[in-house]
């Protein structure tokens, strides 16, 4: 799947006046380390939409990519 294509359709469905404060970034890893740069004590940091994949499919080829091993990365680096 188009990558920008998906990001689309997820701002697309934010209610206009929201729009604003969304932030994007298609690159998935630099996304999660953002996200968890920005979160505040307290905060809780989702990170949806693939789950137990281990490869991550962009312009017909895969590349290995863990969402859990890019945050368990980031908190290991963070401590």
């Amino acid at each position: 799947e188009d990558p920008q294509a998906i990001v689309d359709a997820i701002v697309a469905g934010v209610p206009a006046p929201e729009r604003g404060k969304v932030v994007v970034e298609i690159d998935r890893r630099r996304a999660i380390r953002l996200a968890c740069a920005e979160a505040l004590a307290g905060d809780v940091v989702v990170i949806a939409g693939r789950g137990h994949e281990t490869v991550q499919s962009i312009g017909g080829r895969e590349y290995p990519f863990s969402d859990a091993l890019v945050a368990r990365e980031l908190l290991e680096a963070a401590r």
